[in-house]
């Protein structure tokens, strides 16, 4: 029985040297081996791609954002399957091929998530709820979708990216199913090293100098979804 086409698309504006490798290498070495990799480059420098005997299709387009480099990854995507893997993601060996399984196993669902690590912090999923999704995203980008189900990101945000995606994807209906199981870590100071422990939008800690203006940033960002999906 042959695998269905997974695409991989990376956005990618200028990492830091050898993450990208690193990211290209644990693709390559995933159990999983119908794969096409679409790295979008976001107007950075030129990046080695070539290194291993993956399909890559290679995209340069001027710096308008990762949303938009991901919608043209998507727009060049051919799998049955696609899964926007961010450029500090180093998959586990089994990773592409639990999520198809649980894709395969779950037809009436649209999308596949799991737990990660970000660095050293342990970052759990929970079962599927739209509800609990308008309090919180636990979905991250990094996910496997069924191409028939895969839409748009808006292009004019610049954080909340991935809570704006699977939200409206809920709000059309579509739904994913969590695995249970870290299949990834992100590399901290990579695309998600904006993260910040919880304790510091309390009080006293958002009042802080070196937290002040990322918090105010984030609650700024935070209300832009709530007006959006009238949360």
């Amino acid at each position: 029985m042959s695998q269905p086409l997974i695409s991989i698309v990376i956005p990618v504006w200028n990492p830091k040297p050898g993450v990208l490798d690193q990211v290209l290498k644990s693709i390559d070495m995933q159990t999983y081996k119908n794969l096409e990799v679409i790295v979008v480059n976001d107007g950075g420098v030129e990046l080695p791609v070539t290194r291993y005997p993956l399909r890559i299709t290679y995209i340069n387009q001027p710096h308008l954002g990762a949303p938009a480099a991901r919608n043209n990854g998507l727009r060049n995507a051919s799998g049955e399957y696609v899964i926007f893997w961010d450029a500090d993601v180093i998959g586990n060996k089994d990773m592409i091929e639990t999520l198809v399984g649980a894709l395969e196993k779950n037809p009436s669902v649209s999308f596949a998530y799991c737990n990660f690590y970000f660095g050293w912090k342990k970052m759990k999923g929970q079962n599927f709820n739209i509800e609990r999704l308008k309090d919180c995203n636990y979905i991250t980008s990094t996910t496997l979708i069924r191409k028939k189900d895969a839409i748009q990101w808006d292009e004019s945000l610049k954080r909340f990216q991935d809570w704006d995606y699977f939200l409206t994807l809920a709000e059309l209906g579509k739904q994913g199913i969590w695995v249970d199981e870290y299949l990834f870590r992100a590399i901290t100071g990579g695309t998600m090293s904006t993260w910040l422990p919880s304790f510091v939008y309390k009080k006293p800690w958002c009042y802080l100098p070196w937290f002040r203006e990322r918090v105010e940033k984030y609650k700024k960002a935070k209300e832009v979804i709530i007006r959006k999906h009238s949360l």
